[in-house]
């Protein structure tokens, strides 16, 4: 049984309205859920996807007043999406010139074409250039993006570590990822390519080899943890099965009420969980207003007044 690439990728803010304007205006990604941080109420959850909150196109964030983050051995250092052709890069390199985000321009690393760049808390962001792939996101028609250069999904994800074969362990020997390529960054760094499915778009993680670096703190601009799809509660038991015949330490089944959830860690700290497709962001939102509104799952429900008044109201209704 194999994992079906990214599901998400949560990271933190510590700027949530300009988080939101970052992310729907500049970005052009469609905010799918307003919600909190169910093991945090005090703090919000944003899910940005695409028009129907896809799995594998999420990149979500909770709200939290931290300091900047410090990439570093221990993190989950970059977010790769993906947008449709050569034609949408260029499209994005002078988008983003024009609003004033510094940005590599189009470069080729890792095999791709991709222009890197971060967003106004410093979280490292990536689009690259999935030549057409199958299973996109599909873009929604209110957003400030042209349709046939929009964002749609996840690509990649960076971690960094002080020691390879921990890591590299986990990826291939537990979930199924194949060592792809390795490149000589500078002499004290390499970076691993590893894929799933012969890789591309949701389907590959990029290590970087820090050995003689200080270790990553998380911060405000960070990534918190990565989660792995799967379809449904049968194969995630599976995986959870596996993960412990594997000597991980794995969470109980967790339900998000938009899908389920089991969480580990791996060799050197980084966080992954691995999640179910379903029920998804519509569960109690209508498609057409999702993420205007503060949607709560029902066990969360009874507790909305006193979890509004510790929230710090944030706008979230597109401008006309």
């Amino acid at each position: 049984m194999k994992l079906n690439g990214l599901h998400h990728v949560t990271a933190v803010t510590a700027r949530a309205q300009e988080n939101f304007a970052f992310y729907t205006q500049v970005l052009g990604m469609r905010l799918v859920k307003k919600t909190v941080n169910q093991d945090d109420v005090s703090a919000y959850h944003l899910f940005y996807a695409d028009k129907l909150g896809s799995p594998g196109t999420d990149l979500t964030f909770f709200d939290w007043a931290l300091g900047p983050n410090r990439n570093g051995p221990g993190s989950i250092a970059a977010t790769a999406l993906r947008v449709p052709s050569r034609t949408a890069l260029e499209w994005w390199d002078a988008h983003l010139t024009r609003q004033g985000i510094k940005h590599s321009g189009i470069v080729d690393l890792y095999g791709h074409q991709l222009i890197n760049f971060t967003d106004p808390e410093g979280q490292h962001l990536s689009l690259v250039n999935d030549e057409g792939a199958a299973e996109a996101g599909v873009p929604w028609e209110k957003s400030t993006i042209p349709a046939e250069y929009a964002i749609t999904g996840l690509y990649a994800s960076t971690l960094i570590v002080r020691r390879l074969e921990p890591t590299e362990y986990v990826l291939t020997e537990v979930m199924g990822y194949k060592r792809a390529a390795e490149y000589e960054t500078s002499p004290n760094e390499r970076t691993i390519v590893y894929e799933l499915d012969g890789g591309g778009a949701g389907k590959e993680i990029w290590v970087i080899e820090q050995p003689d670096q200080p270790g990553g703190q998380l911060g405000a601009g960070g990534v918190h943890h990565i989660a792995f799809r799967v379809a449904n509660a049968g194969e995630q038991q599976y995986w959870r099965d596996r993960l412990v015949s594997s000597g991980l330490s794995v969470s109980d089944f967790i339900d998000r009420f938009y899908f389920r959830s089991i969480y580990f860690r791996i060799p050197g700290g980084m966080l992954f969980e691995i999640a179910t497709d379903g029920p998804g962001f519509t569960a109690d939102e209508d498609l057409e207003t999702l993420g205007e509104q503060l949607a709560l799952p029902p066990f969360l429900e009874p507790h909305r007044i006193s979890i509004e008044a510790g929230l710090k109201p944030i706008e979230t209704v597109m401008p006309v």
